[in-house]
């Protein structure tokens, strides 16, 4: 094996490491006490494994019914931007309307505002319309994702025109003719895009934590969080069992989808 290719990997697995260690930091240090995590020298490897962490979340708070309400937001979440997206996503790239240009434009020009701004008027809105600690609260902001709407667009630039005009030719309904034969090959970018919507929703840290209130509306990250910043004191063991806990419906929707996702970004690399 040639120099260059033994080089080439060696820094690969380099990086992997670099990026995989506080995934491992943050799994291994769910099984140790406080002291332990803050031992000198580090403890690499837990000398005992512990479910104390564990067995505090899930006695003294309603662990599963945060999990629940993660899951719950995330999916519906993404389901309604997998489908809002596709619709703007197929309309701005293959059909002609007055103005259309310009208001691509506007959506993408709302990806640049900072999230802090739009927080206050918001919250407001959703005052208003009596949103406050409700999922409703947590799911409606989210399902405006300008991001999904680039990516299917960029995607359905390169679906050819000849299928959409047979399809017309023969018949074929606006409606029936994007179910059936434009849905089908959007598939991989909104593999792709439904990873992408559900870990901004999982991680919308900030949004929940004002939009939501009572205990029992409370979202998995946003519950460790009261457990483990209490009486002014922070408990590492809550947070690394609680970000462990948080990342396993992640990881498993990622695996799920990891095909569609590799596809889409491998062909919207070169396509669009």
């Amino acid at each position: 094996m040639k120099l260059h290719v033994v080089s080439r990997y060696a820094f690969l697995l380099i990086i992997s490491i670099v990026f995989i260690f506080p995934l491992y930091w943050m799994f291994t240090g769910s099984f140790k006490s406080q002291v332990s995590i803050w031992a000198t020298p580090p403890e690499w490897f837990p000398n005992q494994l512990k479910l104390v962490n564990y067995e505090h979340i899930f006695s003294t708070t309603p662990a599963p019914l945060w999990v629940f309400n993660s899951v719950f937001t995330s999916l519906v979440t993404v389901v309604f931007v997998v489908i809002f997206s596709a619709m703007a996503g197929y309309a701005y790239a293959k059909k002609k309307f007055p103005g259309d240009k310009v208001l691509f434009i506007v959506v993408i020009a709302t990806m640049m505002m900072p999230t802090q701004v739009t927080l206050v008027p918001l919250y407001i809105i959703c005052r208003e319309l009596g949103l406050i600690d409700s999922y409703l609260g947590v799911i409606l902001p989210a399902i405006a994702f300008p991001f999904g709407v680039f990516i299917v667009r960029q995607f359905a630039k390169s679906i050819p025109d000849e299928i959409i005009e047979s399809a017309r030719i023969d018949g074929s309904g606006e409606i029936r003719m994007f179910v059936t034969i434009v849905l089908p090959l959007l598939l991989p970018a909104l593999g792709a895009l439904s990873i992408f919507a559900f870990m901004h929703t999982w991680n919308d840290y900030l949004w929940q934590l004002i939009i939501l209130q009572s205990k029992e509306k409370l979202t998995l990250p946003l519950g460790i969080s009261t457990i483990t910043y209490s009486e002014n004191n922070v408990n590492y063991g809550y947070a690394m069992a609680g970000a462990s806990l948080a990342a396993v419906p992640m990881i498993i929707f990622f695996l799920l989808l990891q095909r569609s996702f590799i596809k889409g970004i491998t062909l919207g690399s070169v396509k669009g």
